[in-house]
C-alpha cells in the first residue's frame, strides 16, 4: 500500500521552468522503456517525437481552451480579494476559489477589475458560486488575467498568452493548460501526419483543483477536484479501428489520459462499450489501477506528492518513474508547465 511519503522527491529550484522556450517543439524529451526488468532512459529531442511512434497509433488530444480566470476586485468594505474560476456552470454562473482576509457572505456582492458586480451564491466547499451580470465568458476575457501556475513566479504577458495554450485549443473552458500539448507545433502535427500518425481530440477543461496538494498520507483519503470531460462518437471509433489494426492509443497528457480512463471505466461498470459521453470525472488514478483505454502517454514532469505523480506511475510502474525523475533532475531537464516532456509505455503488472 503506497502513502503519500512514497511520491515525495526533492526538487532543485532552479530546474523549475519560469518561461516558454522560443520554440515549442524544442523542448527535451526523455522515453522510458521497460526491457525485461530493466528500465532505459533515453535522452530525446521532442522533435524525436515522430520517430518513436509507429504509423497506425493513435494521438489524443485535449482541445480545451484556458480562460483568463483570475480576476482581482474587492467586498463592498472594501477589502481587496482575488477571484480564480474553477469552472463555468451556467452561461452567467460559475464556481470559484476566493482569496480574501474574510470570506464574503452569501447574498453579498463583489466588484471585479473595477468594471462590474458579481453576487455571491451558496458555498460548494472549498468553493464559491458567483452570479454574473453578463455571459460569463464576455467578462472573464474581456476583464481577467491568465491564470499561470504558482510555480511561475512572473505575470502572464504577451508571449504566456500565447504560449500558456496549445495550436489546437478550441473549446474555452479550462483554468490551467492541458502542458504535454503545448510541445506541439503545426510543423511537427504535419510530420505527424506524414508518417501515418492518426489524430483525434476530446475536451476536459482542466480545473483549478488540479493544483490543489494532497494533504493525507492515506491516498484513500483525499479527494479529487472533478472536472468536466467530453468524449466525442468520432474518436471512440478511432479508437476502435486502432485497436482492429493493432496499432497503440497513446494520450497526450495526464487530461487526455483521465477522460479516455474514467470514460473506459464508467461504461465497463455500466456492462457497456465505451461510447461518447459528456459527464464529470473525480477518477483518482493511483497504483494498481487498471487502464482500460491508454498504451502510452506524453506527459510533462509533475510535482512532488502530486495526484498526476501517482497517475504516472500507475502507469508506467512507480520504480521505473524514480528513475526516470532521478534521470532528469541529474541531467537538468526542466520541470512542471513550461518545461520538458517524457513518453511512457504502460507496465501492466
Amino acid at each position: 500500500m503506497f502513502t503519500l511519503s512514497d511520491f515525495d522527491f526533492t526538487l532543485p529550484p532552479e530546474l523549475i521552468a519560469q518561461t516558454a522556450l522560443a520554440e515549442r517543439s524544442a523542448s527535451r524529451l526523455l522515453e522510458v522503456k521497460q526491457q525485461g526488468s530493466q528500465t532505459l532512459l533515453l535522452d530525446r529531442r521532442f522533435t524525436d517525437l515522430p520517430h518513436c511512434i509507429e504509423p497506425g497509433d493513435l494521438l489524443v488530444f485535449n482541445d480545451t481552451k484556458v480562460l483568463k480566470a483570475r480576476l482581482l476586485g474587492q467586498k463592498a468594505s472594501g477589502g481587496k480579494i482575488e477571484v480564480l474560476v474553477e469552472r463555468l456552470t451556467g452561461e452567467r454562473s460559475a464556481i470559484v476559489q476566493i482569496r480574501a482576509s474574510k470570506s464574503p457572505p452569501s447574498g453579498s456582492t463583489l466588484r471585479l477589475a473595477d468594471a462590474f458586480e458579481v453576487a455571491v451564491g451558496e458555498r460548494v466547499e472549498p468553493f464559491y458560486t458567483l452570479h454574473f451580470p453578463a455571459p460569463c465568458l464576455d467578462l472573464i476575457e474581456q476583464y481577467g488575467r491568465l491564470p499561470l501556475p504558482p510555480y511561475i513566479a512572473h505575470d502572464p504577458d504577451a508571449t504566456d498568452e500565447t504560449r500558456y495554450q496549445t495550436v489546437f485549443a478550441q473549446n474555452p473552458g479550462a483554468v490551467a493548460a492541458p502542458t504535454a500539448g503545448l510541445h506541439f507545433d503545426s510543423a511537427l502535427l504535419n510530420q505527424m501526419e506524414a508518417r501515418g500518425v492518426e489524430r483525434a481530440t476530446l475536451t476536459l477543461h482542466v480545473g483549478a483543483g488540479t493544483f490543489q496538494p494532497v494533504r493525507h498520507e492515506n491516498l484513500a483519503d483525499h479527494k479529487m477536484h472533478s472536472e468536466w470531460y467530453q468524449l466525442p462518437a468520432a474518436l471512440v471509433g478511432q479508437i476502435a479501428a486502432t485497436r482492429a489494426r493493432g496499432k497503440r492509443v497513446i494520450a497526450v497528457g495526464t487530461t487526455a489520459m483521465r477522460a479516455l480512463e474514467a470514460a473506459a471505466r464508467d461504461a465497463e461498470a455500466a456492462g457497456q462499450p465505451l461510447a461518447a459521453t459528456a459527464a464529470e470525472t473525480d477518477i483518482f488514478i493511483t497504483p494498481g489501477y487498471r487502464f482500460r483505454v491508454v498504451d502510452r502517454l506524453i506527459t510533462n514532469f509533475h510535482l512532488p506528492k502530486s495526484t498526476l505523480l501517482m497517475l504516472v506511475s500507475a502507469f508506467a510502474g512507480v520504480a521505473p518513474i524514480r528513475a526516470a525523475y532521478q534521470h532528469a533532475i541529474a541531467e537538468r531537464y526542466r520541470f512542471f508547465s513550461y518545461g520538458d516532456a517524457m513518453l511512457l509505455t504502460r507496465q501492466d503488472s
